[in-house]
């Protein structure tokens, strides 16, 4: 038996959670070296994963299946292909910097006792969740899927609720109610789409009698499963409302905002950039090949939807006061673009989609942690007490510029290229949506340059007067995210050799072809 290179990838970062977790009260060190430690073993084995994914293979690769719960056809059944691949790895290379950007996040207060173990528990709740990701992105068993898709709930709402942003407040009871609320807010927003998901699993079973992907691609492709069109669109539904919760897809969006602006930036950067990837890669794997021809019926509305949330969440994006809520909201405008990308139904739409997963995650990971870092050493979030950065804090200002540039897709950084091939895939198939999506770029150049305008230029405000620079620990943080981010824009190749297979295999589930161009013949 070869190697389990995927049931690895997932294990080793829960075993460390646990490890983490078991670390004496009094050693807050050695627990956040371990688990930087494991974090930097599991990017080892996904890096594995990376380079023996072969992308003219199979579609899904290093395949694993065991019997689970046999009575109810459950497997424990694993395999990744190129769409997978790219977001596992995005995982695991986000979450040593995750880890090192909240080194001190969950340190004791000197109000706290001495036998309170705060620092093992924030450390073994990210290292869960990254198992989690790992695994959810690895699963081929519709049931396997569903229980991590809503297990991973459970360490981020502790996450969320039970290490909030220190800079914000923390130190009265408002402080503590606003993170509580926050918390509860995405626990029961994913819970109601979970809940939802699971009637539709339930009812995939009953007509399909299985849960394996692969098992189901076979029966339609030799004709011994038919489903009726009503009970696929309504499995569809299912399916996609409780992705469109994770995503988060306008008007299920509002749970977002209140989570990533209660949460450290570390745990915002797990919500926005890793944690709601999932949904977007289910739309993918899940709705588009389970459900190919409802998928093709919805498609005119969940356009409209994605229209909605890219220019909605970058005019929400402009108005906003507080830095983490303006990321949050250009995140809605962001992942407006990528569900617009995949239900266009193009290669080049789907590509950039998956594109954008990573580079999004990429981007808005950079332009987060800088601005927790801005924002632990002023104690505010607000936009207005801050002014003349750059002059105090020249590095700090300069990544945080990047970060920004980034965010609003400049040519030259990876979000461009991403954006730039979802605009091209629908363009090709609906140009009047594409019209209207190219005024979300429009806007993200406004809220970006003003925020970096109010925050970095100008005077010298006296609150920020003796603002430190970027330290080691944060540059370590930074500076690779920034060289990925010029890198891909750059070349982007090694991504798109991945990612384009496993596109093309997904359309032809749905059973589409790219548009071909009208040219008028010469006269």
């Amino acid at each position: 038996m070869s190697f389990p290179l995927l049931t690895a990838a997932a294990a080793l970062p829960a075993i460390g959670a646990i490890a983490t977790a078991a670390v004496p009260a009094q050693r807050r060190t050695a627990a956040k070296w371990l688990a930087l430690l494991v974090s930097l073993a599991t990017l080892v084995l996904a890096a594995i994963v990376f380079v023996r994914f072969e992308p003219g293979g199979d579609r899904y690769q290093l395949t694993e299946s065991h019997a689970w719960i046999a009575d109810f056809g459950v497997r424990y059944e694993l395999g990744v292909d190129g769409i997978g691949v790219a977001l596992l790895a995005l995982t695991a290379l986000l979450i040593p910097f995750v880890i090192l950007a909240g080194w001190h996040d969950a340190d004791p207060l000197e109000t706290q006792s001495s036998r309170w173990r705060p620092t093992q528990g924030f450390f073994a709740l990210i290292l869960m969740v990254e198992a989690m990701v790992i695994l959810s992105f690895e699963a081929t068993d519709v049931f396997l899927f569903y229980i991590l898709f809503e297990a991973m709930l459970i360490p981020m709402y502790f996450l969320i609720g039970g290490f909030g942003d220190r800079a914000h407040a923390g130190t009265d009871e408002n402080a503590s109610a606003q993170r509580s609320y926050a918390a509860v807010k995405f626990l029961l927003y994913n819970l109601v789409g979970g809940l939802i998901m699971l009637a539709a699993v339930i009812g995939l079973y009953a007509v399909a009698g299985s849960f394996s992907l692969s098992e189901i691609a076979e029966a339609r492709a030799n004709g011994s499963l038919e489903m009726a069109t009503s009970t696929e669109r309504w499995l569809f539904l299912g399916f996609f409302f409780a992705f469109a919760v994770k995503a988060p897809l306008w008007p299920l969006h509002t749970w977002l905002p209140n989570a990533m602006g209660e949460a450290t930036a570390p745990v915002a950067v797990l919500i926005t950039a890793i944690v709601d990837k999932v949904g977007t890669f289910a739309m993918l794997r899940f709705c588009l090949q389970l459900f190919p021809e409802a998928s093709k019926w919805a498609t005119p509305v969940i356009l409209v939807l994605a229209l909605v949330s890219i220019v909605y969440g970058a005019l929400l994006a402009v108005g906003q006061r507080d830095i983490k809520r303006l990321i949050a909201y250009a995140s809605i405008s962001h992942f407006g673009f990528i569900i617009l990308g995949i239900f266009a139904m193009t290669s080049q739409g789907q590509s950039g989609a998956t594109l954008y997963m990573v580079n999004h995650g990429i981007s808005t990971a950079a332009l987060m942690l800088v601005a927790g870092f801005l924002i632990t050493r002023r104690g505010s979030r607000l936009i207005a007490d801050y002014g003349g950065v750059q002059k105090v804090a020249p590095i700090l200002a300069g990544t945080f510029l990047i970060g920004g540039l980034a965010t609003l897709s400049l040519p030259g950084l990876a979000p461009f290229v991403s954006e730039f091939l979802v605009l091209v895939g629908v363009f090709s198939a609906y140009p009047v949506v594409g019209i209207i999506a190219t005024t979300g770029i429009v806007l993200a150049a406004l809220y970006v340059l003003v925020l970096y305008q109010r925050t970095m230029t100008g005077p010298v405000k006296a609150t920020v007067q003796g603002m430190p620079d970027l330290r080691v620990r944060e540059l370590a943080v930074v500076v690779p995210l920034i060289a990925l981010l010029i890198f891909l824009g750059v070349f982007p190749k090694p991504l798109t050799e991945i990612v384009d297979p496993a596109v093309e295999h997904t359309m032809s589930d749905v059973q589409k072809q790219d548009p071909q161009p009208e040219v008028e013949a010469a006269k």
